[in-house]
């Protein structure tokens, strides 16, 4: 790159300001790349009050964003990696709903999946209906008994998560013991068909705060199959 014409600097230090050197820095932004040799003798102060060369304060700089930048990359690298693990559990469980022939083997191959493959401590399908036509292996209660214990979590079409009320947990985990929280999801079709709960003995496990989506979809993939199998009596 050419020298500009640069205005002549008189030797007179009383002549230069720190203004006049910031202007005319700023009016020649490529000074220090024609005279290089000048970095050496810039000195930027560090917090503790030392003095280094601004080159060795460029190469802090760089290096911190650097740490910074692969810490970031190590993050969405595992996030990454956490997703796809996602996937295919999810996957593996969709398929795996699908060649379900039955409504039990609907609910086994749904609380398998739950347990072995996503590792959660307490898992529950419940389905509304005649209790007496329940199928083996499949719990089925009156509509009417579940809107008394559980009514307040299927009012809406989203997922519930946290510490619920202790009546609550026992009617979702029938006989599993101490569940400290879980999180629900109804069963919503153009019925209520039922209602489906993951629960944990950590009370802090499950919180208001936590993504639902996971649980939202495997629910709507339940509605979309129960009506073709072998349904149990409504009530």
């Amino acid at each position: 790159m050419s020298a500009r014409n640069e205005p002549a600097i008189t030797a007179d230090s009383n002549a230069l300001t720190d203004d006049s050197v910031r202007e005319y820095l700023k009016n020649h932004s490529d000074f220090l790349q024609r005279h290089p040799d000048m970095l050496d003798f810039l000195h930027v102060n560090h917090a503790s009050g030392s003095a280094v060369s601004l080159v060795e304060k460029q190469v802090s700089v760089l290096r911190e964003r650097n740490t910074e930048m692969r810490q970031r990359l190590n993050a969405l690298t595992a996030n990454a990696r956490s997703n796809d693990k996602l996937y295919e559990q999810t996957r593996h469980l969709v398929l795996a709903l699908l060649e379900a022939e039955s409504v039990p083997a609907l609910c086994a191959a749904y609380r398998l999946a739950m347990q072995a493959d996503f590792d959660v401590e307490h898992t529950s399908i419940i389905l509304f209906g005649d209790p007496a036509s329940a199928p083996d292996g499949v719990r089925v209660v009156h509509a009417e008994a579940a809107q008394a214990a559980v009514g307040a979590l299927l009012r809406g079409r989203k997922a519930v998560c946290g510490p619920l009320r202790r009546e609550e947990l026992d009617f979702l985990f029938e006989g599993a013991g101490s569940v400290g929280s879980a999180a629900v999801m109804p069963l919503l079709g153009e019925e209520e068909l039922g209602v489906i709960a993951v629960g944990s003995s950590d009370a802090h496990h499950y919180t208001s705060t936590m993504g639902t989506l996971f649980l939202q979809h495997i629910a709507e993939v339940l509605v979309r199959l129960l009506p073709r199998l072998e349904a149990p009596a409504r009530a």
